[in-house]
């Protein structure tokens, strides 16, 4: 695999039942460049003396400002734009699957940096920047264990964005402090406040292991003399993270500064509503006998939005494989509608069903069987993809931009 391509396919199974020692979550706000560094460099130094793989996934230019700051290390590092591989955030969890599993053949131990959200992004993606952000969680409950960090420019966040952040990440760095977010809930139920003594007692922890290994971190990882200090710095804060973070869904307790007395769980993010979008260009109510009626609607919204040929056979397919969707799982009929959004076309299918799978369409299908595959290839297909599941049944809204 090039260390500067995109990830390609999983392998094999894709997701682990509930366990311990899976992901060790984590989300570092920071201010510009500085702060980005700050958040990744000694991060990803800590990881090469532990002899881990690591994998950094956030945009071109972000790559340039820390290959240059890691200097002779940038080498053992694998590096991927995040903007092409999670354009459609949909597509993030399986690029981290794929390397977990390389580092499982090789016996070896990860850890990863991803910045899903950057200047830019539009509203429909920064509302699945942070659904995948909450499903990561699901999606890796069980060992191995490996680290991620979760970089946050602060001043792209909106207030909601802000808290959803602290939802969905057991400890948050926050002004260089690890803390214990006692508004995470964890995938197997609502979050517990733990005791206020951890953080102090992880950091006693991470001193002693960091002193007896600060000069071994210098001579492997191939930085200069003049940065033994910062490295050694480095394997303190990063030990005390993670001792943090091993307890952050236990007993474990810290110091969110914006917990809310009484707020021990949030809305699942799977079954919120989407926002509405007015009266759409086209609707077509449909059932087993209507599939070709649907693609002949996606065809024409493509043609007459500018969509290429290549293109239109893409979105044509996707709300093919939607809809069918809605045939065999969802009641049997549903409703696909089109708009044209800010430059962007939008088709909506809804049905009376509920997903079964939680994760469905962010996991590689099994080759031997013969379902599972639709939303997968929806995924890849489109440029974003906004799937909402509950009592009131299914929504799949497809986005391809023109």
């Amino acid at each position: 695999m090039s260390r500067e391509s995109a990830l390609g396919p999983i392998r094999g199974s894709a997701l682990s039942p509930t366990g311990v020692d899976g992901i060790r979550h984590e989300a570092f706000l920071y201010h510009g460049d500085v702060g980005f560094l700050t958040a990744t460099r000694d991060f990803i130094l800590a990881g090469l003396a532990a002899d881990e793989d690591v994998l950094v996934a956030v945009t071109r230019p972000r790559t340039a400002l820390l290959r240059a700051a890691l200097g002779r290390a940038a080498s053992r590092v694998t590096f991927v734009d995040m903007a092409e591989v999670g354009r459609n955030p949909a597509r993030i969890i399986p690029a981290w699957q794929e390397f977990l599993d390389l580092g499982i053949e090789r016996g070896r131990t990860i850890r990863g940096i991803g910045e899903p959200l950057w200047s830019g992004r539009s509203v429909p993606e920064q509302r699945e920047c942070m659904l995948h952000e909450a499903l990561l969680n699901e999606a890796f409950v069980a060992p191995p264990a490996w680290r991620l960090r979760c970089p946050y420019e602060v001043t792209t966040l909106s207030s909601l964005t802000a808290d959803e952040v602290w939802q969905t990440h057991p400890v948050v760095v926050d002004g260089g402090l690890g803390r214990i977010s006692t508004r995470y809930r964890p995938p197997a139920g609502p979050a517990t406040a733990p005791p206020a003594s951890v953080t102090a007692a992880a950091a006693s922890v991470a001193v002693a292991v960091a002193d007896a290994s600060a000069a071994a971190v210098v001579a492997d990882v191939g930085v200069t003399s003049a940065s033994a200090t910062s490295v050694a710095t480095a394997a303190v804060a990063d030990a005390a993270v993670a001792v943090a973070a091993g307890v952050a869904a236990g007993a474990g307790g810290g110091a969110d500064p914006q917990a809310r007395p009484g707020e021990a769980t949030r809305s699942d993010p799977l079954s919120e509503l989407l926002p509405e979008l007015g009266q759409p260009r086209a609707e077509i109510a449909f059932g087993p006998a209507d599939l070709g009626l649907v693609r002949a609607a996606a065809i024409r919204a493509a043609r007459a939005d500018g969509l290429g040929e290549d293109r239109a056979g893409d979105l044509e397919l996707a709300v093919h494989e939607v809809a069918t969707n809605s045939i065999r799982h969802g009641g049997g009929r549903g409703v696909a509608r089109f708009w044209i959004v800010d430059g962007c076309l939008i088709c909506e299918v809804t049905d009376s069903g509920q997903l079964a799978d939680r994760l469905a369409g962010r996991r590689r299908p099994d080759l031997n069987l013969s379902g599972g595959r639709g939303l997968w290839l929806v995924n890849q297909l489109c440029d974003l993809v906004q799937l909402r599941s509950g009592r009131a049944g299914t929504t799949a809204r497809i986005f391809m931009y023109v």
